[in-house]
């Protein structure tokens, strides 16, 4: 099983565009093959974050999300969105690894 939680701050002046973003990416996520749990939740320290919690029964699971017309309309609005440094935390096969990066980041590795 692979488990993912991703937290992402929220420009304040486009939270509400960004629930609605997430809403929908929640939803279709949901009902991917393989995905066991998707979650999206508001911080309750910081109202402007939102984590995520995901669990996909394997990798191919997890690639497929990634892939997804739902994750990359989803990403490809991002640069939009973000106030700050996001961080995603995967554990895959036992292993855990952490990922801190901005939306510039993101910029650079697609490219």
């Amino acid at each position: 099983m692979i488990t993912v939680h991703s937290s992402i701050p929220i420009d304040p002046d486009h939270f509400d565009e960004a629930k609605e973003l997430i809403a929908t990416l929640t939803e279709r996520s949901r009902a991917e093959d393989g995905t066991v749990r998707y979650r999206a939740m508001i911080d309750i320290e910081d109202s402007t974050t939102v984590r995520f919690f995901e669990q996909y029964e394997d990798k191919a699971a997890w690639k497929a999300h990634t892939e997804s017309k739902h994750y990359e309309e989803f990403t490809s609005k991002l640069p939009d969105l973000v106030d700050g440094r996001m961080e995603t935390i995967n554990v895959v096969d036992g292993e855990t690894h952490v990922h801190r990066f901005t939306v510039e980041d993101l910029d650079e590795n697609s490219s």
